[in-house]
């Protein structure tokens, strides 16, 4: 967001305070069966944009301008790294390959059914020229789902599965249709053939392989840093602000070198909190865990609030007053295709990967299907920004076509996110009352990533440790040597023998007087 010609420091001051108040009401409707942390700063930027439309006498609603790049560059980092950091890594790649399914596959399929939907469509509409590479971008805005409402209501310890897969693929979704969002602007698709969807495919892959190498050799730098120099030795907030610091140079390297900023700073915090992390004094690991939440939380109040605000923006609404029905057909119709591409690909990868599944307790059933389906119905901060990127220049547009995309995306995440929104816990209450919970299957790490106060990967009850090996079925056949368990169970073991032992980790980092581990725990 830029300051607008007559912004000041009173609409900073406004902005702030208005983000103050969205804190204030979420703490006072938390409890709320109707409301959650999305929604509350959309009706407050709603209601601020209101005020503000009738002070100007009807010509801005807005405090501050959109830049999408200040989007990328400054508001979405904390919130993928923070999504990575933390992720409960055990229950994520134990169901990596279902997540990836989902948020790489289901994503392209979601994306091919909503483009050529839009491009038959809109056409039909007539709301003027858009090209192949409008469409195509469509396809990505609309497959950036917003599962966070979803998340707050589940809880990680009752349905692990269903919480790491609603998770997993919510972030890999937004990577999957962010990189697909740059592919597309990079290749002329004017004439699409088959030597260009090749070329597209593996610009694709490549960019997503690159992007998490990136993402993990940071990491991996970063933790050997901490665990060699020990900076905490001297002065905590000195390795407090290296592990900030070295979070943000993974994204920015990322989008030097044209790569996916959100895979990279999501791998980056996995393996940060794997290995930097436990390489930290105490106190460094506190101040580290509330502070990436804590830039999370006021990044995504940020933009919601901004949302609201400019859904009633004047210059965009104003193209679309002499034919508003085909605004309200376009919406309807966008809305319609995030339903039909949601369902597409939810519940026959679904029915795919539970054929893989040998245990009941790993397979997806109909309700958490359902649940699935519907946690990625909600459009929110990537669709938005994607929107603004591709429809408007520093959030501002001049043709028609492109305002009445915008101001129908605007449509879409509003009513996606009001209406979805406030129906999501009712409907999961339905289909998953507590009452049929399984509380035997409880996750061993803390139940609250973002406000616990246990360590991510600490405790005597600690995620990554191996309960037995005894436990775990031995590999009689090809489907149970390529078991997730019996590859975790490698995996540990040459995490254990060669990474920790370089990188540090729980348990391997020396007790060197004054390091971290200096702590009396050996």
């Amino acid at each position: 967001m830029l300051l607008s010609n007559a912004a000041s420091v009173d609409n900073i001051t406004l902005f702030v305070a208005l983000i103050c108040s969205c804190i204030i009401i979420g703490h006072l409707l938390v409890e709320n069966k109707w409301t959650n942390e999305s929604t509350t700063p959309l009706l407050i930027g709603l209601c601020s944009g209101v005020v503000i439309l009738l002070r100007t006498g009807g010509t801005n609603s807005r405090l501050l301008e959109f830049d999408e790049q200040l989007f990328f560059i400054y508001l979405l980092p904390p919130i993928i790294f923070n999504a990575g950091f933390q992720v409960k890594k055990k229950q994520f790649f134990q169901n990596f390959m279902t997540i990836m399914l989902f948020g790489a596959i289901g994503t392209a399929m979601s994306f091919t059914i909503i483009s050529f939907g839009a491009k038959n469509l809109i056409e039909m509409l007539n709301i003027g020229s858009l090209e192949i590479k409008d469409y195509l971008a469509i396809g990505a805005i609309f497959s950036a789902t917003d599962s966070v409402c979803t998340l707050q209501i589940l809880n990680q310890e009752e349905t692990p599965l269903l919480y790491s897969l609603v998770f997993g693929e919510g972030v890999v979704n937004d990577a999957a249709s962010v990189v697909l969002f740059h592919a597309i602007q990079k290749y002329d698709l004017s004439n699409i053939n088959l030597k260009t969807a090749l070329q597209f495919g593996e610009s694709f892959l490549t960019l997503f392989t690159t992007s998490t190498l990136l993402g993990i050799s940071v990491g991996l730098l970063s933790a050997f840093i901490m665990k060699k120099l020990y900076p905490g030795r001297h002065s905590p907030d000195r390795e407090v602000a290296l592990m900030i610091v070295m979070a943000y140079l993974s994204y920015m390297m990322a989008e030097l070198f044209d790569l996916s900023g959100i895979l990279t700073v999501f791998f980056c915090g996995i393996v940060m909190s794997h290995y930097t992390w436990h390489s930290m004094t105490d106190g460094s690991k506190v101040t580290t865990k509330h502070s990436f939440a804590t830039f999370s939380f006021i990044c995504e109040i940020c933009i919601f609030l901004y949302v609201g605000m400019d859904a009633l923006d004047m210059e965009k609404w104003k193209f679309v007053s002499d034919s508003p029905g085909k605004s309200v057909g376009l919406s309807a119709m966008l809305l319609g295709l995030v339903l039909i591409g949601r369902a597409s690909f939810v519940f026959l990868l679904s029915f795919i990967s539970n054929l893989t599944m040998k245990s009941k307790s790993e397979k997806v059933n109909l309700k958490q299907q359902v649940i699935l389906w519907w946690a990625g119905l909600i459009r929110g901060a990537v669709s938005m920004a994607l929107a603004y990127k591709q429809f408007t220049r520093f959030g501002h547009t001049q043709q028609p076509a492109h305002a009445i995309v915008l101001t129908s995306t605007i449509t879409v995440v509003l009513f996606t996110t009001m209406v979805f929104g406030l129906m999501t816990k009712p409907l999961i209450r339905l289909l998953m009352p507590p009452s049929i919970f399984n509380s035997k299957v409880l996750s061993s790490e803390p139940s609250s990533p973002k406000f616990s106060m246990v360590p991510l990967l600490g405790s005597s009850q600690d995620p990554e440790r191996d309960t037995g090996d005894q436990d775990i079925p031995r590999p009689a056949s090809l489907s149970r040597l390529l078991s997730t368990h019996t590859i975790h169970r490698h995996w540990r073991k040459y995490d254990d023998t060669y990474m920790r032992p370089l990188f540090g980790g729980r348990g391997f980092v020396l007790p060197v007087p004054g390091s971290p581990t200096d702590n009396g725990l050996h």
